[in-house]
């Protein structure tokens, strides 16, 4: 996609729907990330936690072979590059059939979010965990988990595409499903020894909060153009949408 294509693309729709989802995702990340570093002290020696967690599931790994070989086959099968495919997927999916503004926000949120957590890894440039007889290894920095963030990110977003199609329990089994993951993706790199919990946990609160931004903006600009006000948690990101995309069919 050119710099042209990108510009157009981002600042879709009347009052520049990208260019606000973008502004606001960044905004609220950025006042996370002093929060994640003064929570996790990430610069200093480890914290108690950290190296109590690893050393306990390390040696874990170690005895257990078979369920260290799960792990491994769960967490590449839900890495970030299989988010990543998935959201643009579901992104050109929605601009092909018409819903155009949630394929915008959906490209948005995967994007600037995975692009905040390269740069704060490179910011803060901790080590993985260095431990003996390693069962997994994985280049870069550790912190935070771009694993965690996103399988946050891509699940967040597919859930709150899908929840303007869904009845009441299915949007509750949809949200439980959706964190079974988050939580399942995220043990399995603290599992594996190539991060520590604090990794993981800054990973999963940099995809909320970038989460957060965009859906708040999406909203703010529903409810500028008239639109009638949603909870999106609840109704999804953009019930509007579901017609549009049905008489497409």
């Amino acid at each position: 996609m050119g710099l042209q294509s990108w510009k157009a693309f981002r600042s879709y729709g009347d009052g520049g729907l990208g260019a606000r989802l973008t502004v606001a995702s960044v905004t609220v990340a950025l006042v996370m990330i002093p929060f994640m570093l003064l929570l996790v002290l990430a610069k200093l020696p480890l914290n108690p936690l950290d190296a109590r967690v690893a050393r306990d599931l390390h040696q874990y790994a170690l005895a257990h072979p078979g369920v260290t070989r799960l792990l491994i086959v769960w967490t590449d099968v839900f890495g970030p590059f299989t988010w990543r495919l998935v959201v643009v997927a579901a992104a050109v999916w929605l601009w092909v059939r018409g819903a155009r503004r949630g394929a915008v926000w959906a490209a948005t949120t995967i994007i600037v979010g995975g692009l905040l957590g390269f740069v704060l890894k490179i910011i803060v440039s901790r080590a993985r965990p260095s431990l003996p007889d390693p069962v997994a290894l994985a280049p870069g920095e550790a912190f935070p988990s771009g694993h965690a963030l996103h399988v946050t990110l891509g699940a967040g977003v597919l859930v709150l595409l899908i929840l303007p199609r869904l009845p009441a329990w299915g949007r509750l089994l949809t949200w439980a499903l959706a964190w079974l993951l988050v939580v399942s993706v995220a043990y399995t790199r603290v599992a594996l020894a190539v991060h520590w919990v604090s990794d993981v946990v800054a990973g999963v609160m940099l995809g909320v909060a970038v989460l957060a931004g965009t859906v708040a903006a999406f909203e703010t600009w529903r409810r500028e153009q008239g639109r009638k006000p949603l909870k999106p948690a609840i109704e999804g990101i953009e019930p509007e949408a579901v017609r549009t995309t049905r008489d497409r069919d």
